[in-house]
């Protein structure tokens, strides 16, 4: 089970999205089911507020004029009630401009929900989806 923001690179309309877990479950082996938090809501994600908050206080208007700097400010943070965090830098690339065509999306292993459909879904590990 995921749960995804329906905003950015994991938005609910969003077909790399589709695309690469739909590879993940082939490759896995396993279902699986995708429910996305309806448009603005992450904004009520209490563990960001917790931690986005925080870090924001430790950074305290420094410039981050490097990823050195800002690895170190958002690895600093913790909070009175024991939260730490751990930064890394991922220097991964990461294409921009794939397109799925529409034909690609009509062959992807998936369930629609019943209730709402565009945010929960299932992407199955093969290219038939199971029945509902």
């Amino acid at each position: 089970m995921i749960t995804a923001d329906s905003g950015g690179s994991t938005g609910n309309r969003r077909r790399t999205w589709k695309t690469e877990l739909a590879a993940l479950a082939a490759e896995t082996g396993l279902a699986i089911n995708v429910c996305h938090l309806p448009p603005g809501t992450s904004k009520w994600n209490k563990i960001e507020h917790r931690l986005f908050s925080q870090i924001t206080r430790n950074w305290r208007g420094r410039p981050l004029e490097s990823h050195e700097t800002i690895l170190n400010l958002i690895g600093a943070t913790t909070t009175d009630t024991g939260l730490t965090v751990t930064a890394a830098l991922d220097t991964g690339l990461y294409p921009i401009g794939i397109k799925i065509s529409d034909r690609e999306m009509g062959a992807l292993p998936i369930t629609r929900n019943e209730f709402h459909g565009d945010w929960n879904y299932t992407l199955h590990p093969n290219d038939t989806p199971e029945p509902d």
